[in-house]
Parts: C-alpha cells; sequence; structure tokens
C-alpha cells in the first residue's frame, strides 16, 4: 500500500479508477480550535499560546492551547487545598498553572 499500512482485500480498488476514500470515509477533525466565549482576555490568552505553540516546541504550550479551548463541563474547578496538596513537597522552582476556576478555601 502506499503508506505502508495494509488494507483488507475488501477495500481495496480493482481498478484504477477514481472513487471515493474508503480509509477516511467517515474521519473528520472534531477539535475545537477557539473558545465559544467571547471573553477579550481569554481571547487573548488563546492568541498568545497559539504563537507560542507554534513557534517554539515545547508540549506544554500545546497543553495549556487545548485547554483554554475546552468547554466549561470539561475544566472543572480546583480548590486552593487541592492546589497545595498537589505542590506539597515540590521545590520551590515550580509553578502550578491551572487552566480553569481555582475556587477558595476556607480551610486553608
Amino acid at each position: 500500500d502506499r503508506d505502508g499500512r495494509s488494507v483488507p482485500h475488501r477495500l481495496k480498488q480493482k481498478h484504477k479508477t477514481m472513487g471515493i476514500d474508503l480509509r477516511t470515509k467517515h474521519v473528520r477533525k472534531n477539535v475545537r480550535q477557539n473558545p465559544v466565549s467571547e471573553d477579550p482576555y481569554l481571547r487573548l490568552a488563546v492568541k498568545l499560546y497559539k504563537f507560542l505553540t507554534r513557534r517554539t516546541e515545547s508540549t506544554f504550550n500545546a497543553v495549556v492551547l487545548k485547554r483554554l479551548s475546552m468547554s466549561r463541563v470539561n475544566r472543572p474547578p480546583v480548590s486552593i487545598s487541592r492546589l497545595a496538596k498537589f505542590m506539597a513537597g515540590k521545590d520551590e522552582k515550580y509553578v502550578a498553572v491551572v487552566v480553569g476556576t481555582v475556587t477558595d478555601d476556607t480551610y486553608v
């Protein structure tokens, strides 16, 4: 096959004529490119991280960009106590990054 993958016998084309591409028949990219929100600060953050993702090789920037475009359901809130528990024992040089809502915790 062209790309090195084996294709089942029933999917191979018998003739070299035009037809449909059976491998990608129902495949489509369903990834949100921009946030739905009209918040200008969120839009600026997305613009910044799009630039950083394109110009650097850091996967961190790509992950932050992906999370900025997520819906609110997929960005659950994080409490300060959970954040403190996560950062406990870490070195002072580390910085925690939360893409979502950080809620106040009266117990901290």
